[in-house]
């Protein structure tokens, strides 16, 4: 061996029995070349004899009026809870471990419905601002339409979204099973604050009421200061008008704020003096918390980070690729030192990758089911014990007014065997 080349091999390590970088980058190139030339990779001089498969000998179906996916994907799809439509919420996952790139499609954005998908004729549906305004308005989809239209790329998460995480016992579900309440779409519509500053807005107005149109009529109190913030009344999603599910014909969109504040089928805007403690956010949507008392009025959904590939419960794809057997721990104090503290994560024998949220503690909700709070939107994997409590987020404890309880944030790395043909593994996060 090259005396050169000694920080590359195997007994390089960065502290605690773990392999150093320049030892994994260097022994993966090196597999990979070993790979590319071997006997299971056929080269351009040793492939067979190309042929003519039946589908090129014919011609091919009708261009349809509007693409849907080919049949061969038909296993790239939501997961649904309640696919007979029984009169409790409805929710619909998305399958982040089939999908790539950072846009969801509209057929694949998960959807959590409390009375079904409406049927809603666009002609006849309206928007009325009203309330603490100068001028009570009525806007049509067709006069919306005739505004200046902005676009931008957003994440809409639910708030009960990793649920499962916080479940008694283990859940052995994949991706979409537990984090299936997030995705990310371009929407554009109409910035809310031009609507207000139409209507002119009252002073003495400090929050905005959001009623749906849907049967339930979900209603929820939004401070008027994301009004002129960054909100939405969106009516495109990904370049084209909104899916049923998804709110059609129009839906608020509060950006980086819980899924249920962002009102699908949005028919009414009410500013007013204080929140009004409607129904939904009086007991759907609050936290109970262990001395009786619940959490109400918090917004942020923070950004989380999630392993698409490999998911639990789904085996690595691509050649090459290795086993994970272990993985490397990290706390906020020691992000600019080493990777230490190997777990090892043995499950029936063989290791696997557990997925873990990056940096930040995992934004959660109270439990379903459980407290005086209520059930919440999104439940936990059928037949799994849900926690009885599970503490939320920093962000969403400032917006409740009460003191910071920030955990040092933690921090996965996977540990392989062996590096991949790329030289090493590259989890996809969404």
């Amino acid at each position: 061996m090259n005396p050169n080349e000694k920080h590359l091999t195997a007994d390089a390590v960065a502290g605690s029995g773990l392999l150093h970088r320049r030892a994994l980058l260097g022994r993966g190139l090196a597999f990979a070349g070993a790979v590319g030339t071997g006997a299971g990779f056929s080269t351009g001089a040793a492939a067979e004899a190309l042929t003519e498969p039946d589908w090129s000998l014919v011609p091919g179906d009708a261009m349809p009026p509007y693409q849907v996916p080919s049949s061969f994907e038909k296993s790239v799809v939501r997961l649904i809870d309640n696919p007979r439509s029984d009169p409790v919420i409805s929710h619909a996952r998305t399958p982040h471990h089939l999908l790539n790139g950072i846009i969801t499609p509209n057929g694949l954005h998960f959807n959590v419905n409390h009375g079904g998908v409406p049927a809603i004729d666009p002609s006849q549906h309206k928007l009325l601002v009203h309330g603490l305004v100068k001028r009570p308005l009525v806007f049509t989809v067709e006069a919306l339409l005739r505004y200046p239209i902005m676009s931008r790329i957003h994440f809409l998460e639910c708030g009960g979204n990793s649920t499962p995480l916080f479940s008694n016992e283990p859940v052995q579900g994949t991706v979409q099973q537990i984090h299936g309440f997030a995705s990310c779409s371009d929407w554009a519509g109409v910035p809310l604050a031009a609507l207000l500053d139409e209507a002119g807005v009252d002073p003495k107005a400090r929050w905005f009421v959001a009623e749906g149109a849907d049967a339930p009529h979900l209603t929820r109190s939004v401070p008027l200061s994301k009004a002129f913030d960054d909100a939405i009344v969106a009516l495109y999603q990904n370049g084209e008008r909104l899916m049923p599910g998804n709110g059609y014909p129009m839906r608020l969109f509060l950006p980086g704020w819980e899924g249920n504040m962002n009102i699908k089928y949005l028919r009414r805007i009410k500013l007013t003096e204080g929140p009004a403690l409607t129904y939904h956010e009086a007991h759907t949507y609050t936290d109970p918390l262990p001395d009786g008392k619940s959490f109400q009025f918090y917004f942020i959904q923070e950004v989380k980070s999630f392993i698409t590939n490999p998911s639990p419960g789904m085996g690595l794809r691509a050649p090459g690729y290795v086993e994970i057997s272990g993985v490397a721990y990290s706390g906020t104090d020691a992000l600019r030192r080493s990777w230490s503290r190997p777990m090892a994560a043995p499950v029936g024998g063989k290791p696997r990758f557990k997925n873990r949220r990056c940096r930040k503690p995992l934004l959660a909700s109270a439990c379903p089911g459980t407290g005086a709070g209520g059930p919440r939107c999104c439940r936990a994997v059928p037949g799994t014990k849900p926690a009885t409590y599970s503490r939320r987020a920093p962000s969403s404890l400032r917006c409740a007014g009460r003191p910071s309880l920030r955990r040092p944030g933690r921090n996965f790395r996977a540990i392989t065997t062996m590096p991949s043909p790329a030289g090493r593994l590259i989890p996809r996060e969404r």
